[in-house]
């Protein structure tokens, strides 16, 4: 077991960072796969957002860059987004530092002047590049950019990758590059399609899993059971218990997130992040929120991989994420590095199973909490698997008033069997005889009313006094 950096024998310039930078004891994803990739090995790792995973390939490869001494190109990482693009250079630059290696980071979506500062810093050369494929695309196929002496391929969050359509992009950059090198890929899940994708490009792989679907220990997880038309409210009942200093509010579509941000900004201080906006106002948010003079920030599953910042207090789930592992890393955003966090999710009538999925993955039953005063009742929580209770007819809803169902039956006789009826339904205490329409005939008993004849029954009383099947077909609603 490895209880600190130091038994790792990096070169002393990276110790030296890593002591001013206050690291002190690996995660267990650094743990394992700093090691193999220190002796050259093609890995293949799964380790969700928030465990360390970026500084488990940073640092054992600028430990090699270090040693080496070599210039020019060294390692490419590819990432899915510009945000983790971005974020993963950012690291890079802050153990670089004490080691002198340079990085560029490669992205789409900036205007024509980031284009040319990005051609510029590959041209004077930089040994590694952090890039999203499509970008990196377009600079092989203009020919400005080399990969013949490349050592090291990474790809992160290849899953997302995946899922984004990037795998032919992937196969086309592949070409580009030398045989004879090193190839590390990280993914948050490992679905068959991300272990046939990687026997394209790793070679006889160590593998490294680790607790795949397990939230931090430090989140608070909790739940309200709420309809849509109650979750704006809800929001704002909750932002205003505390002056948090950082929220992430994750709702399913950027339109939701527009809506949202709309209603918010008249009462917080908050920004909508999305796909819409410009590449300079998506980096302008990102570094307000980072340095806290943006309090809250409102968007969809595009950054709940994108950022990484230490502190934000709560997670607030406006809508159930339809696959289970991306609340996972909603939820991953907050209580990083052994700090503490709150992740509340709002589950309508028709989310229930996709939240059951949640639990079932975490492991966990998570509390579900009354809604606050002044709300009105939520919808009822059906136990048991899909969202449907297991024991149908007890946890059915109570009627509502408004629509005219009664509890008790009237005992008077005469009473009209519906609203408006010019007939009226006397009660018969002995029938003793079918319909003679029927084809068959009922057994004399007492007390128990024709079938074919809507009789109040003692038993189960409505509105009708009738059975559970009685339709009503004067409803008005």
């Amino acid at each position: 077991m490895i209880l600190n950096f130091s038994q790792f024998n990096f070169e002393s310039s990276l110790n030296e960072g890593l002591d001013a930078m206050g690291f002190e004891k690996p995660t267990p994803i650094q743990e394992q796969a700093i090691p193999a990739i220190l002796e050259g090995k093609d890995l293949i790792a799964c380790a969700q957002t928030g465990t360390g995973k970026t500084a488990a390939f940073i640092l054992p490869v600028l430990n090699k860059i270090a040693q080496s001494g070599s210039t020019g190109l060294d390692t490419l990482i590819l990432a899915p987004t510009r945000e983790l693009a971005i974020q993963i250079d950012q690291q890079i630059q802050g153990f670089a530092y004490f080691v002198g290696v340079s990085s560029i980071p490669v992205y789409g979506g900036g205007d024509g002047l980031v284009w040319e500062q990005q051609k510029r810093a590959l041209e004077s050369g930089a040994e590694i590049i952090v890039a999203t494929p499509g970008r990196l695309i377009a600079l092989l196929a203009g020919g400005k950019i080399k990969l013949d002496n490349l050592k090291h391929l990474v790809l992160d969050e290849a899953d997302r990758m995946l899922d984004m359509g990037f795998m032919d992009d992937i196969l086309t950059i592949v070409n580009y590059l030398p045989k004879d090198r090193q190839t590390v890929l990280f993914s948050a899940t490992m679905p068959p399609k991300i272990r046939q994708f990687s026997k394209q490009l790793l070679k006889e792989p160590e593998e490294i899993s680790l607790a795949l679907g397990k939230t931090a220990e430090g989140v608070t997880q909790s739940a309200y059971l709420a309809y849509d038309s109650q979750k704006e409210e809800l929001v704002k009942h909750i932002l205003n218990q505390k002056d948090y200093e950082a929220v992430i509010i994750f709702a399913g579509t950027k339109e939701k997130v527009k809506s949202l941000y709309k209603s918010l900004k008249k009462h917080f201080q908050v920004e909508a992040f999305h796909s819409d906006l410009e590449q300079v106002e998506r980096e302008k948010i990102m570094s307000n929120f980072k340095n806290r003079s943006l309090k809250i920030l409102i968007g969809t599953d595009i950054i709940s991989r994108g950022i990484d910042v230490v502190g934000i207090e709560l997670v607030i789930n406006f809508d159930t994420p339809s696959d289970p592992e991306d609340y996972v890393h909603r939820v991953g955003r907050t209580a990083r590095a052994d700090s503490k966090g709150a992740a509340i999710t709002f589950v309508n009538d028709k989310d229930q199973y996709k939240f059951k999925r949640i639990e079932s993955l975490i492991g966990l039953e998570i509390e579900k909490i009354p809604l606050p005063e002044g709300f009105e009742n939520g919808p009822s929580y059906k136990e048991g698997s899909g969202g449907y209770s297991k024991n149908k007819g007890k946890n059915k809803p109570k009627f509502d008033k408004k629509k005219n169902f009664k509890k008790e039956v009237p005992k008077r006789e005469n009473q009209s069997s519906a609203k408006g009826s010019e007939t009226s339904m006397p009660r018969r205490e002995n029938n003793k005889a079918a319909n003679s329409d029927s084809k068959s005939s009922l057994p004399q008993r007492e007390n128990i009313p024709n079938p074919k004849e809507h009789i109040p029954s003692p038993k189960k009383k409505s509105k009708f006094g009738s059975r559970s099947n009685v339709i009503d077909n004067t409803d008005n609603s």
